[in-house]
């Protein structure tokens, strides 16, 4: 065997990793791809004031680092975390509207977590998994991603204020995310976030282009973009403080691309775990890129997952053609400039419903493995991670500061084995 698959051309109704389709085929379903994770991946820059420009540029060159350090085995696309959000808009006091001026800030930390993560790879491909399930089991990495969904309320809540026109299509975006969600086709809710920018873009261009009863979209920046351009890369800056704060998220990463991986083999019926060690380095090393030019942490994604679950498609080609595109619209100014055109209202809107189903849906890691709430070691240990991820519990140490998402994630780790000295690990754990 060599370093990447042969990829065996095929017709077969499944398409396994180390296999290809005609490229009549692989390119709409690169598109199809790119369609499911652009919703997040534009939305989380404009929540943190990062240009999505960028984002989308270093998601294509982050997928393909992934691709190449995997061997080109593991399906996946790499789009910006949300996990992110709620330290970097901590660290750089940024007020939820316009361009970040601190971005600098953000950046370093981003590289820290991002170097973190590819050292737990490192670790990983030298001992296995064991430990990493062991100091993570799910009442653990459920309570560290509620805790950053509620940590994010306070931004989405203040986000809504402003105008009745303002509120009122914040809310109806909100609404509309909610029934394509639960009433769509399925092709529908895999871009449901994708689908609710659309409709609160069309609300905003004909209450206020159309009939000037609220603010309308300037296009003004658009239309004096050029077509072909480079991003607009920043340069990281490395602060303590600010690397206290978001240096922890690679936790998250590590529960996200475990449970991304696991996935995988379930659907395929392949075990992918020989590859975990090198998926975290991956991604690792990923985010360090990303944050070493302007973009966002990144991470595997679950919508890319139902994407393959409902096409049976799973070869690795069709994220290299997604990674691809993603790279040629980071390269068109004319392109982040409209992205740059959703409105204020718009944005409240899907912070809203973004951060809540962060919460939510890190809380269904519970659910799905049965975590039994009646052993005190779960229920007080997730108890006292979300009171201090909700109340972004700070603690000052000289220069260092840990936020409430650090606090929360360290009292998980931490109380977990604390509560399980002399007792058996309980069979959901």
């Amino acid at each position: 065997m060599g370093y990447f698959p042969n990829w065996r051309l095929t017709d077969n109704e499944m398409v396994l990793p180390d296999e290809r389709l005609p490229m009549r085929a692989a390119v709409p379903m690169g598109v199809q791809h790119l369609l499911a994770m652009s919703g997040s991946t534009i939305v989380a820059p404009l929540i943190m004031g990062f240009d999505p420009n960028v984002a989308v540029f270093f998601s294509g060159i982050a997928t393909l680092l992934f691709f190449v350090i995997t061997a080109g085995r593991v399906p996946s696309y790499l789009g910006s975390s949300f996990a992110f959000i709620a330290a970097v808009m901590a660290v750089t006091a940024y007020a939820g509207s316009g361009p970040n001026p601190n971005i600098g800030l953000a950046l370093g930390g981003i590289i820290a977590a991002g170097a973190v993560y590819a050292l737990i790879g490192v670790v990983v491909m030298m001992i296995g998994t064991a430990w990493v399930e062991r100091l993570m089991p799910p009442a653990v990495t459920g309570a560290i991603g509620v805790a950053i969904g509620l940590n994010l309320a306070p931004v989405a809540v203040n986000g809504l204020k402003g105008s009745a026109s303002h509120v009122s299509i914040a809310l109806a975006t909100v609404l509309f995310m909610g029934l394509i969600s639960a009433y769509g086709p399925r092709a529908s809710r895999r871009v449901a976030v994708l689908l609710a920018i659309l409709i609160g873009y069309g609300l905003v261009l004909l209450l206020g282009n159309g009939m000037g009863l609220v603010p309308g979209i300037d296009f003004a920046t658009v239309a004096a973009a050029p077509w072909f351009g480079l991003p607009k890369f920043v340069k990281p800056e490395f602060s303590w403080p600010a690397i206290t704060m978001i240096a922890p998220i690679a936790i998250v990463l590590v529960a996200e691309n475990l449970g991304h991986i696991k996935a995988l083999g379930a659907i395929t019926g392949q075990s992918f775990d020989r590859y975990i060690g090198r998926g975290f380095i991956g991604d690792g090393l990923a985010t360090m890129l990303a944050g070493s030019g302007g973009g966002t942490g990144v991470t595997t994604y679950a919508e890319n997952i139902g994407v393959m679950a409902m096409t049976k498609v799973y070869s690795t080609l069709v994220f290299v053609i997604a990674a691809v595109i993603a790279i040629l619209l980071g390269l068109s100014p004319k392109f982040g400039a409209l992205l740059q055109t959703i409105p204020p209202s718009v944005l409240a809107g899907l912070s809203l419903a973004v951060f809540g189903l962060i919460a939510s849906a890190m809380a269904r890691i519970w659910v799905v493995n049965n975590v039994d709430f009646s052993d005190p070691r779960n229920l007080f240990t997730v108890g006292v991670a979300l009171i201090f991820g909700a109340g972004d519990f700070t603690i000052n140490i000289g220069n260092f500061a840990l936020g409430g998402i650090a606090t929360s994630t360290f009292a998980a780790l931490v109380l977990y084995q604390i509560l399980g000295i002399g007792r058996p690990a309980p069979k959901s754990a």
